[in-house]
């Protein structure tokens, strides 16, 4: 969707510069602003690929006029948990509801299958258009009359044409045109034959003009951007001022060949009347007499002050850069909105699966709090909030409780992914011993098994399978010192003790030395989170006491 979003801007502004260039120019030649619209047309088609291989860079839009911070926009995040203090939940609206994560994603695809539509209805015409030329053309028979071929031969010649131009002569009453690329023909109606020398002349000029100019294949490239652009209304609007610029531009040929104003003017209105159906049948030629572009042309024929000059290389050249020059930073743009915007994301444990039933809260810097949970399919919808510094608080048993504090700033920054890791284990051991002076025998024990991780089904916690219990230093026992080690340890997959460290600095060595040599002997069986052995941290204190 966002693609046809920037194809639709991006074209527009490049059909926008074409027509007004085009505007700006209705004292200069036909040919010139022919010249004019056929270049916006093809930079338009170059934008979208320019799009993809040129660098981007970044073009932030401004949030708008109104204030639409997090606190003035009520929502419906659903239920909060009852440990929220309800002064800190967002207020219930009656009849207002966040949108569900997929309905984006359908009206995108409505979008899409929308324009694909659009496209063939407006394809369709141009399609059966070519099949129907290409059939009458294969069928026509080639002009073989000296006349016509005498004429032909000497009107290329003036033009400096080197590709061989056919005459066919159809059995349409109707159709007077051109089309083709290597091979192009002139297609005659079934009167031709009976035409004058003059006439003769006066089509065979505006026909090869054509030729000459590559107005066919060029009014093509065109209507085919029109059928992918259908839905922008500057894209028919230049496509309709091409063919009509192109028609005067031929007018203009053919008057400069030395025929006569008037005596032109009269032979196409003679050609329009034997004519009369050259419309939207013919769409995919170039109909010489098309009945609604022909009384501005018999004005612009009869006007003698009108610039009929072919443009220079120079302008050309100037008219080409100019263009460019829009073309390419127009392709490299990528507009960013800077919001307000709903804040959306997806929550995810360690081994990628989608975690349903998180509760997502999120905190901006005046304290207001909304609460959403994910869907099935981890998906979670936020409220629109503006651009700024916030909290976002993930909490699901059996999970470590997630605070980030992050800041939106451009559009990507307005769907998160959120990654939850499995909770710590906490175990507890206290060593006591008698303040007796001589050290006593510690017996083993049990011990206390660790306390279960509370899960809504996706983490099958660790049990401890082995228990060593701590020794009291015989130095620290004598001495009459107690302590307490508090030690943080990761059980790997396969269940051992991979690693352990004191997490406090103001413990006695020889305090530390006894618990860690304690710990590391522990072993539990594997932590399973949906079925795969990952690691977890666990947090021990162990408490050195001393009876008595």
């Amino acid at each position: 969707m966002t693609l046809l979003i920037g194809l639709a801007v991006r074209s527009s502004v490049l059909l926008a510069v074409g027509l007004l260039l085009s505007a700006c120019l209705s004292k200069r030649s036909a040919a010139l602003r022919h010249r004019v619209l056929a270049t916006s047309l093809f930079a338009t088609a170059l934008v979208m690929p320019f799009s993809f291989a040129l660098p981007s860079w970044d073009v932030t839009l401004p949030a708008g006029l109104i204030d639409a911070s997090p606190a003035t926009i009520p929502v419906l995040t659903g239920p909060a948990p009852s440990s929220t203090p309800r002064s800190t939940q967002a207020p219930d609206v009656p009849g207002s509801s966040l949108p569900s994560a997929d309905a984006p994603r359908s009206i995108a695809l409505l979008v899409v299958v929308g324009w694909l539509a659009g496209v063939f209805v407006a394809a369709c015409p141009l399609t059966v258009g070519l099949i129907r030329v290409r059939r009458l053309a294969a069928r026509a028979p080639r002009v073989d009359d000296v006349r016509w071929l005498q004429v032909a031969n000497t009107v290329a010649d003036r033009y400096g044409l080197t590709r061989g131009v056919a005459l066919a002569r159809t059995d349409s009453p109707s159709l007077l045109a051109t089309w083709g690329i290597l091979r192009p023909q002139v297609l005659l109606p079934q009167h031709a034959l009976d035409w004058s020398p003059e006439r003769m002349h006066v089509v065979l000029s505006h026909e090869l003009a054509h030729i000459r100019r590559h107005d066919w294949i060029v009014q093509m490239g065109a209507e085919m951007l029109r059928a992918i652009l259908w839905f922008n209304p500057l894209a028919w609007m230049a496509c309709t001022r091409l063919r009509r610029e192109s028609e005067q531009a031929c007018d203009d040929e053919v008057l400069r060949m030395g025929v006569g104003g008037r005596d032109y003017a009269a032979h196409l209105l003679d050609l329009a009347r034997q004519c009369r159906r050259p419309g939207h049948t013919w769409a995919s030629a170039l109909p010489m007499a098309h009945p609604s572009t022909l009384e501005r042309r018999i004005a612009a024929m009869l006007n003698t002050g009108l610039d009929r000059r072919a443009p220079s290389r120079r302008a050309l050249a100037t008219l080409g850069i100019g263009l460019l020059l829009v073309t390419l930073p127009l392709a490299s743009a990528r507009a960013r909105q800077a919001g307000p915007a709903p804040l959306a994301g997806t929550i995810y444990d360690a081994t990628g699966a989608v975690l349903p039933g998180v509760e997502v809260a999120l905190v901006d810097a005046n304290d207001n709090r909304w609460v959403a949970m994910s869907n099935a399919s981890g998906r979670f919808d936020l409220p629109a909030v503006g651009p700024g510094k916030y909290v976002l608080e993930v909490t699901l048993t059996g999970f470590r409780t997630l605070r980030q504090e992050f800041q939106l700033r451009d559009t990507q920054d307005w769907d998160r992914a959120v990654t939850l890791q499995v909770a710590e284990l906490r175990e507890s051991v206290t060593v006591r011993e008698s303040r007796a002076m001589l050290p006593k025998h510690l017996k083993p024990s049990s011990g206390t098994e660790p306390e279960r991780v509370r899960v809504g089904g996706n983490v099958r916690a660790p049990r401890k399978v082995k228990d060593v219990r701590p020794t009291y230093p015989a130095s620290m026992h004598r001495a009459g010192l107690t302590g307490v080690v508090p030690i943080e340890a990761v059980i790997g997959r396969d269940g051992t003790v991979s690693s352990v460290r004191v997490l406090s600095a103001q413990v006695h060595p020889d305090f530390a030395i006894a618990a860690v040599d304690a710990v590391r002997q522990w072993q539990f069986t594997p932590t399973l989170l949906n079925g795969t052995a990952v690691e977890v941290v666990m947090t021990v204190t162990v408490r050195f006491d001393l009876e008595g």
